[in-house]
């Protein structure tokens, strides 16, 4: 069995540093910010689609990315917690599962913040925004993570958030559990799967309770 989890609303909440790197890359460039509801919204895109959503100019786009990672990588352990039962649904996970994560977030910073939790060494494969052409709902992801530990897709869960985690899911051929959070209504949630639990430790064990 394989178990793969998105990490922002799902295993993270690092809602305060995603605010505070977008509110400061917009300051750098003298722009106004966005309200912190419409930033909110988005997340779960990859950065430069929210800011082209945010209605930046498509030739400051990825200067305002640059800018963005600069202040999220100094504040992002400070910023950051584990969702409530996140350590606990990663363990269990861990003990009866090969895991990943699946993220739009940069790879390279989500395995920093995991290290600093002290769970990376529970994941055997951690996929981020640079380590593919495509992101989430794409099934580049996903499918990334299944050919990476050669497992089957028939035997293979993703657990996220937002609508961007269960359509991936879907496009990839796998199964899907949601998780309830501040990032996607319940409603939307449930056009894309029939499984809303609500933390990343109830889904999980949905997940070992059908293996049973």
């Amino acid at each position: 069995m394989t178990i793969l989890f998105d990490l922002d609303g799902t295993l993270i909440d690092s809602t305060e540093a995603i605010l505070e790197s977008f509110h400061n890359s917009y300051r750098i460039f003298g722009l106004p910010s966005p309200k912190d509801a419409d930033i909110k919204s988005l997340i779960g895109h990859p950065l430069d689609v929210m800011y082209s959503s945010l209605g930046v100019e498509e030739k400051i786009v990825w200067d305002m990315v640059d800018a963005y990672k600069e202040h999220y990588r100094e504040i992002s352990r400070e910023k950051t917690i584990l969702l409530p039962y996140a350590k606990e649904a990663i363990e269990l996970a861990s003990q009866h599962a090969r895991v990943g994560i699946v993220t739009t977030k940069t790879g390279k910073y989500s395995k920093i913040l995991m290290e600093h939790f002290n769970v990376m060494q529970h994941f055997e494969i951690l996929v981020g925004r640079e380590d593919v052409t495509n992101p989430k709902p794409h099934p580049e992801p996903i499918q990334k993570a299944i050919d990476f530990l050669s497992v089957s897709k028939d035997d293979c869960w993703m657990i996220g958030d937002t609508r961007m985690d269960l359509i991936s899911a879907k496009n990839a051929g796998v199964k899907s559990v949601a998780v309830v959070s501040e990032y996607e209504a319940v409603e939307e949630l449930k056009k894309h799967t029939d499984i809303i639990k609500t933390n990343a430790l109830e889904a999980v064990r949905t997940i070992l309770d059908r293996k049973i």
